[in-house]
């Protein structure tokens, strides 16, 4: 009789679940009546169906796995607000703790205070870093009994959109140099038509979204040294990296990037890129604490205590924060430098059977970070690089195909991100896919609107590690 019950009991839990599956969920207005926790969660699974598989998402630089014990890290802390320092002293000491090991990673000077905050992901990053230089040049100019009305700030037309948000949001001037078929960087050539005195920041990335290049960094830093020289003008860096911060400490030490340049004032990443942290999770550091200006802190008496703050932000979750800390500790430099050297290979392998097909050309001449970019040969009519990327869709497979930004438009661009989750056979097997795609479209033509080329693309030498 119990066994009659339970499987009554049963059947009509899974009529119920099967009535409650089936409501039209609406539209326009405000749910008016509960589900049970079990219908409610297949109704929210059942829509996600048709996303993407954020494993397969190699457009995205954005962490996509994690060990069970930082998804554990995670959920312990997802309920926390971040910003209550005074429930969570811990994680506040974690994240004061983290500002530093970045401020030695990126080789700032040891005798200096460092500072820096941990920020929803880079575009709030940057946005802080950008007030910074912008209250200090400000702050220069009323000193000097300058005009403090028309600041701008140069960058290249490779930056990532944040910039331009920065720029419009809190009304400075864009100065964006432009691209050219053949160089997708910021370089030092042309600075002179844009660095002026009004300039607050000159922004140089470190592992860019269109190709994972670095912008010339080096020649940038001294070519604002001979304009100092010669204008008595000092303007300040910032190193945009994102996306590079992450790796080129730990594929790259000899390579100065970072805060061992002396015009470096400011450096942002994404923790939640090649980090490994998940989603959202950007840094700020600053070569010193007086770079940001005490004027952008408030001291808040909120939720049993003073405290000061100095983000765009204010309440947000604990989790990503939590997270990085795991991750810094269970990787330390070493792990961290085991995991992007694998990546790289892979991404290298990846780039290589590409090319080896006789369907791409490469378009970053140096790569740094685990970007494959590449563009079709130009003798290829029948199909462009908006097909290829339709095409592996079929296959589950997400990559970017774009048109470069002003003045390469005529150029069209195929960009896989490899993460550290993509190994050498995975990396492979999108090979194949993609090579496959090819020779499909080669027989077939394609079907994607884009641009028209204006012009052939320029033919770049082969990159090199």
């Amino acid at each position: 009789m119990n066994r009659l019950n339970n499987e009554i009991d049963t059947q009509s839990e899974m009529t119920s679940m099967y009535d409650e599956f089936n409501i039209e969920v609406p539209e326009n207005a405000f749910p008016r009546h509960g589900l049970s926790a079990r219908a409610a969660s297949a109704l929210v699974a059942s829509d996600e169906w048709t996303d993407t598989n954020p494993m397969l998402n190699m457009s995205s630089f954005v962490t996509t796995f994690a060990e069970p014990e930082a998804v554990e890290t995670g959920r312990r802390n997802m309920f926390k607000n971040y910003i209550d320092h005074d429930m969570y002293p811990q994680l506040f000491a974690m994240e004061r703790r983290m500002v530093r090991w970045l401020h030695e990673l990126w080789n700032g000077p040891k005798d200096v205070e460092p500072y820096g905050a941990a920020t929803i992901g880079s575009s709030e990053a940057c946005m802080l870093a950008g007030l910074a230089h912008k209250w200090n040049w400000r702050r220069n100019r009323e000193k000097s009994g300058k005009d403090a009305s028309h600041p701008n700030m140069v960058t290249g037309g490779n930056v990532q959109i944040v910039w331009k948000k920065f720029l419009r949001y809190f009304d400075v001037e864009p100065r964006i140099v432009p691209l050219k078929p053949g160089n997708y960087r910021l370089t030092a050539e042309h600075l002179d038509q844009y660095v002026d005195e009004n300039t607050i920041a000159v922004v140089a990335i470190a592992g860019q979204t269109f190709t994972g290049e670095d912008d010339d960094i080096q020649a940038i830093h001294d070519w604002l040294d001979a304009y100092e020289k010669k204008t008595g003008v000092s303007i300040p860096m910032h190193i945009d990296g994102a996306s590079g911060g992450f790796v080129n400490p730990f594929l790259y030490p000899d390579y100065e990037w970072d805060f061992r340049l002396p015009r470096v004032q400011s450096i942002n990443a994404s923790g939640h890129k090649f980090g490994l942290t998940p989603p959202g999770l950007g840094w700020v550091v600053f070569r010193e604490r007086k770079v940001f200006n005490e004027e952008l802190i408030f001291y808040v008496n909120y939720l049993g205590g003073e405290m000061p703050t100095a983000t765009l932000n204010f309440s947000r979750n604990a989790a990503p924060v939590a997270v990085q800390y795991y991750q810094f500790l269970r990787l330390g430099f070493d792990g961290y430098k085991r995991v992007m050297t694998h990546t790289l290979a892979n991404a290298v392998a990846l780039r290589e059977a590409l090319v080896q097909s006789g369907y791409f050309r490469i378009m970053n001449e140096t790569q740094r970070i685990p970007v494959v970019a590449v563009t079709l040969d130009p003798r290829i009519t029948r199909f462009n690089e908006f097909d290829v990327s339709n095409k592996v869709r079929e296959k589950g497979w997400v990559l970017s195909a774009y048109s470069m930004p002003a003045d390469a438009e005529e150029v069209r661009s195929l960009r896989v991100v490899v993460r550290p989750h993509i190994n050498h056979n995975v990396a492979m097997n999108l090979a194949r896919d993609i090579i496959a795609a090819c020779r499909y479209l080669e027989e077939h033509g394609g079907t994607a609107t884009a641009p028209k080329l204006h012009a052939q693309p320029h033919k770049l030498s082969p990159a090199k590690c």
